[in-house]
């Protein structure tokens, strides 16, 4: 039994009673040839685990498989589909790992030894705090491939100048290199979300861009960006220091806004105060 003998994820959500839930942010990707195209998108998966967060009826879980993953560990917090997720493991025998929970609050790499991938249609109310809480230990995984609300996709990978850059675009850019791979109409999911979706790759880097302890990176894009329409010499007193002293001392012109600095001169901000 394989995915070609599996029923239609339609009859599985017809069978289990497993309407999307907007609480939970779910919209399911029920076209097989998309969910397939989502798992190539991460490329080779017979050599690594690959971890699956909110799978749903499975659409997604049965195309890591059938693209050979070596082992899916699906985190779902909601209870209704795990039996249609049993279904999937049955017909998949030592290939998946089921885990009831919820994915704020698991640490990914704490289950199973490297290497690892994240693939996942993400629920939209928690992609963001998803990311950065795996940001702290990107270095644990391949790679992240991951489907967002496209606006989320376009902050990750934002380059400086644009209406999009902003603080997510730093943190993540400082440890990854971002990769936009593909749109989805809002028409591919059930129930249709009312914006684009967009399936983005996060390759870690093998060091950040530059040393910098991430929490005061953190402290210094929040002060920029928490104002960011203030020049630097204005927005990085809430640091509790003289904003035009540490852009100076970090040559930067301090009359510069933060969404005009690169990631290198976010650090160079952090460097400075440090001195």
């Amino acid at each position: 039994m394989t995915t070609d003998t599996l029923p239609p994820l339609r009859d599985v959500i017809a069978k289990y009673d497993l309407a999307a839930k907007k609480s939970l942010g779910q919209h399911f990707l029920l076209d097989l040839n998309l969910t397939g195209r989502v798992a190539r998108a991460a490329g080779k998966l017979s050599q690594c685990t690959v971890i699956e967060i909110g799978p749903g009826p499975g659409g997604l879980t049965r195309a890591l498989l059938a693209e050979g993953a070596k082992k899916v560990i699906a985190i779902e917090r909601d209870q209704r589909p795990i039996a249609a997720l049993q279904e999937i493991a049955a017909a998949y025998p030592g290939r998946l790992e089921i885990i009831e929970g919820d994915a704020l609050t698991i640490d990914p790499a704490s289950l199973c030894d490297g290497p690892r991938k994240i693939v996942a249609n993400l629920p939209y109310n928690i992609s963001t705090q998803l990311v950065l809480n795996w940001l702290e230990n990107i270095t644990e995984y391949e790679c992240l491939t991951l489907m967002f609300q496209k606006e989320v996709a376009d902050r990750l990978a934002a380059q400086p100048r644009t209406k999009d850059y902003g603080r997510l675009s730093v943190l993540t850019q400082w440890l990854c290199d971002v990769r936009l791979d593909f749109n989805i109409k809002p028409t591919a999911f059930t129930p249709p979300p009312k914006v684009m979706s967009t399936v983005a790759t996060l390759v870690p880097r093998d060091k950040p861009l530059v040393d910098v302890d991430r929490k005061q990176l953190e402290r210094v894009t929040q002060a920029a960006f928490g104002q960011r329409r203030k020049m630097l010499r204005a927005s990085l007193k809430s640091l509790g220091v003289n904003g035009e002293e540490l852009a100076t001392k970090a040559g930067i012109e301090p009359t510069k806004r933060a969404e005009e600095l690169s990631v290198q001169e976010f650090c160079a901000l952090v460097q400075a105060l440090n001195t």
